[in-house]
């Protein structure tokens, strides 16, 4: 257990967009604060701009200068930067794209040296990411290089929802080429670790979906299913994982299956985020698992359009703060839990046959 409350980080998003407004009105309620010590990467100049434009009263934040140790009764505000910044509401800039990338830095640097306990990442625009040059597709792929995964999980979650991807940010032309036996064991892997380890569900079940319409309808509509898929679910189930599948995707939400399983692996982005966010549109959660570190994001983007006019619903983000709270805590005693089970001890009987041996031994020596 935790002696005090989580530090959870925040890293600011796009400055252009809606990410300091859904994160304002989320640490304005004292509820929250109550729960963690929220630590804001960014800057007080930008943090104060867009309190000033949404009118946040109850805000109490205190400014940090980077290593310096938060306080526990404040919100947090990290100065990754001194410059004076162009905001520009509503659109995608390499400037804002240049600061949301300082901010994801800083934040990730401190995941990862366990600074923080926890991650929740406000929305990027990856248009403006690629004007500033930055390598990565998107949060997922950058904090699972900088934490050294070999493998993550984009995982939606959404209360008893839960749903993986195979494969994240991908055409779809790519999608069949990429999917391959080892990928999906490897994801089915990082999935059932994190349902036990994350989430305190000790037999986990998991639902695979197939590729193909009908999966495959018998080969008649392509062949990933019988050369990729279903062995992967066969030897997961080998290994000892509660595995079913593969599924035709079209009927297993729309006819209430997937409520009968802790998680659903889909093969691609769409394939399982858009029956996610039909059933959970506005509270949805993303999380990667498979880290270091805990990380959790908000389901929605940017939000350009509604950006300074004090329309953003933070409820998402709200709920990715709580739930990085909850598997910080959840993984802690986890690890706690089951550091104390290794610790071997002697059992009556073995002191016992020690202390014979000991006893000839002295006999022998006489």
């Amino acid at each position: 257990m935790y002696p005090t409350k989580p530090k959870i980080g925040i890293s600011i998003g796009d400055i252009n967009g809606i990410g300091l407004e859904v994160i304002l009105k989320t640490l304005a309620i004292k509820e929250v604060r109550d729960r963690c010590i929220p630590i804001i990467y960014g800057s007080s100049k930008v943090v104060s701009y867009h309190k000033n434009i949404i009118w946040v009263e109850d805000f109490p934040f205190q400014p940090l200068r980077v290593g310096e140790r938060p306080n526990p009764d404040r919100i947090n505000v990290v100065n990754c930067w001194q410059d004076n910044i162009n905001i520009t509401l509503g659109k995608p800039t390499d400037i804002s794209g240049k600061y949301a990338i300082i901010s994801l830095e800083q934040a990730a640097k401190d995941l990862k040296e366990k600074v923080i306990d926890a991650l929740v990442t406000a929305p990027v625009s990856k248009e403006a990411l690629q004007m500033a040059q930055f390598p990565h597709v998107g949060h997922t792929e950058y904090l699972t290089q900088v934490m050294g995964a070999k493998h993550s999980l984009m995982m939606m979650v959404e209360d008893e929802l839960r749903v993986g991807l195979v494969t994240n940010h991908l055409p779809i032309n790519q999608i069949a080429s990429t999917i391959s036996k080892e990928l999906i064991l490897a994801k089915l892997h990082v999935f059932y670790e994190s349902l036990k380890v994350d989430f305190g569900l000790e037999r986990p079940t998991i639902a695979v979906l197939a590729l193909n319409p009908h999966a495959s309808d018998g080969g008649l509509i392509g062949n990933e299913e019988e050369r990729f898929i279903r062995p992967a679910v066969v030897e997961a189930k080998k290994g000892g994982m509660m595995v079913l599948g593969p599924f035709p995707a079209d009927g297993f939400f729309g006819s209430g299956q997937y409520k009968k399983y802790n998680g659903i692996l889909a093969m691609y982005h769409d394939q399982g985020l858009i029956p996610f966010k039909t059933l959970a549109f506005g509270g949805g959660i993303n999380f990667t698992a498979g880290l270091a570190g805990i990380r959790t994001s908000p389901d929605h983007g940017t939000g350009f359009d509604i950006a300074g006019k004090n329309m953003a619903d933070h409820t998402s983000f709200l709920h990715a703060l709580f739930l990085a709270i909850d598997l910080a805590r959840n993984r802690n005693e986890y690890v706690e839990m089951h550091a104390n089970a290794l610790i071997k001890r002697e059992k009556p009987a073995e002191l016992e046959e020690e202390a014979s041996a000991d006893n000839l031994e002295e006999d022998a020596g006489r």
